[in-house]
Parts: structure tokens; C-alpha cells; sequence
């Protein structure tokens, strides 16, 4: 593997175990809004799913060797992956496919973890319902920032080869 891929992948996967150890509290108990889920997405469509999948399988391998993940954690985290990615695949990456990504992941986790619990999946998603539309509004402007962010590296790489 090229050194830019895994230099890339690692510090996505820095960025992804960083900005989930932020959460904002929300009005409820079980509302809080954990900040890696829009970064996830946008990770997801600006750099593609192999880059994502093996950031967040990364990140999770960081979080449960610092103790701040358990394996419960992981496996809500893998559902979510695999289903922001399946709607990425399967709906390419515009603003709508961007927009029903992480909403649609959030809700797949919460459904897993209904069946896992054996317990009414309603609350569970009621409870993630303000996570899911914060995660809408700003899945697309961090994937706008983040496809900036890649044009302008790959940019100065052409013009530092060209020198």
C-alpha cells in the first residue's frame, strides 16, 4: 500500500476516534449527539468506502485498546458503517444520498441494538431522532469541506512531483 494511503487512513481514523469521544448533550437522557457520525459520512463520500471502512475499523481498534470503546460499542459502530456505506454505493454521493446516509445508519444501529437488547426499538429511536437530523444538516457541508480539503492535497502533490 502506498505511503498517502495509509498516512490518509490513519488520520481519518484519528479524526473519526477524536471527534467520538465529543458528544453534545441533548435535552433528554440517551439524546446526546456523538460528533463522529457527520464526519463518518463525509469521510465516507469524499474519500470512498474502502478508505472509510478501514478508517472506522481503525478507530474502533484505538478505542477499545484507550478502554473508551467496549465491543457493544463496535458492533452499533460497524452497523452504522456498513449501512452509511451501502446507501452511499447503492445511491452515489449527492447531497440527498449524503443527507439520508448517517439518519438511515443511525437507525439501522438503533434497530441492531433493539434486537441485541430484546428490547421496543421505538424508544431507542426516538432517542436518536435529534442525533439523526443533526447528523442530516451536517453530514453535507463536512463532505464539501472534506472533498476541498482532498482537491487541495492532491493539488500540491502534482505540483510538488512537478518540480
Amino acid at each position: 500500500m502506498p505511503i498517502r494511503f495509509l498516512t490518509e487512513t490513519a488520520l481519518l481514523g484519528a479524526l473519526i476516534t477524536i471527534t467520538g469521544a465529543i458528544k453534545l448533550p441533548g435535552l433528554l437522557p440517551g439524546t446526546e449527539f456523538q460528533l463522529s457520525a457527520p464526519l463518518a459520512v463525509a469521510i465516507c463520500a469524499a474519500f470512498g468506502f474502502k478508505k472509510y471502512i478501514i478508517a472506522g475499523v481503525l478507530s474502533s481498534a484505538v478505542g477499545l485498546l484507550l478502554g473508551t470503546q467496549t465491543l457493544f460499542n463496535v458492533y452499533v459502530a460497524m452497523i452504522f458503517r456498513l449501512v452509511v456505506g451501502g446507501v452511499l454505493a447503492c445511491g452515489g454521493t449527492s447531497w440527498f444520498a449524503v443527507l439520508l446516509a448517517g439518519p438511515l445508519g443511525s437507525a439501522a444501529a438503533r434497530l441492531s441494538l433493539a434486537l441485541f437488547l430484546g428490547q421496543a426499538a421505538w424508544p431507542l429511536l426516538a432517542a436518536a431522532l435529534p442525533g439523526m437530523v443533526y447528523t442530516a444538516i451536517a453530514a453535507w457541508p463536512l463532505t464539501q469541506l472534506l472533498r476541498r480539503v482532498r482537491s487541495q492535497c492532491e493539488r500540491s502533490v502534482r505540483h510538488a512531483f512537478q518540480r
